[in-house]
């Protein structure tokens, strides 16, 4: 893939490449809701994968592909980013269903069940329920969580020290260990969606068959898991600035 100059041919990235964008592209959209458009994604995945090409050296000690497969998921989650994919609406149901998460699971010293927490927002379940479907999509970790201007410090600010790339964060040892700890206390049955739709890469349909539900009430108890999951992270570090 190189010219004269020993520099990566553009030309022949694009054509080898491209499917990778688009294959990550497609991997992202499905985690996002139906708003997320998989053709922007995949313009800023391109841009992306030049910009890989431009700064690849032979020497970095990476192959190609698992580098340029790093700049293109930064491209498109700057895209996300850029366009505030979530609507401030869901942003304000996504922080109400939190709190009411943590409050009725402080109350109770426990994880609290859809009729509980319905009942704390003082609500109807089944509206509680399409509260959660309305959510699917919705991530364990924004970039506002990484947002130094916010009025309260952000909770990943306690976790991680370089917040320079949001996806380095991520793999940070000590925030997978909250991470691990916090799905561990999962009920078994967000904790069984998780592994399958994570670990094991099943869509919802395939979720549902094993679980025997149907795919929207996948998407309800998947919202439910990342709520309490970003709460209790939440709680972890706040108990961790107190010792």
């Amino acid at each position: 893939m190189y010219n004269a100059q020993g520099k990566i041919s553009q030309a022949d990235v694009l054509a080898k490449y491209a499917p990778l964008v688009r294959r990550l592209g497609l991997q992202l959209v499905a985690k996002m809701p139906a708003s997320v458009d998989l053709d922007d994604l995949i313009q800023a995945g391109m841009i992306g994968l030049m910009d890989a090409a431009n700064r690849y050296k032979e020497d970095q000690g990476a192959q190609f592909e698992t580098y340029a497969s790093q700049r293109i998921r930064g491209a498109m989650l700057d895209e996300l980013r850029s366009n505030d994919w979530l609507p401030r609406s869901l942003r304000r149901t996504s922080r109400e269903v939190e709190s009411a998460v943590h409050q009725v699971e402080q109350r109770l010293g426990r994880s609290a069940s859809e009729t509980e927490i319905a009942d704390h927002l003082s609500m109807p379940l089944d509206e509680y329920q399409s509260m959660l479907q309305d959510l699917h999509g919705s991530q364990l970790i924004y970039y506002e969580d990484f947002d130094r201007s916010a009025e309260d410090e952000p909770f990943l600010d306690r976790y991680c020290v370089d917040h320079s790339d949001p996806l380095s964060a991520l793999l940070d040892d000590s925030l997978r260990g909250a991470l691990v700890e916090a799905i561990e206390r999962l009920p078994e049955r967000e904790k069984l969606l998780m592994s399958l739709y994570y670990e094991r890469g099943m869509n919802l349909r395939e979720i549902g068959a094993v679980m025997e539900v149907s795919e929207s009430r996948v998407c309800q108890l998947h919202s439910q898991a990342v709520a309490r999951l970003r709460t209790r992270l939440r709680e972890m570090s706040w108990a961790g600035t107190e010792n």
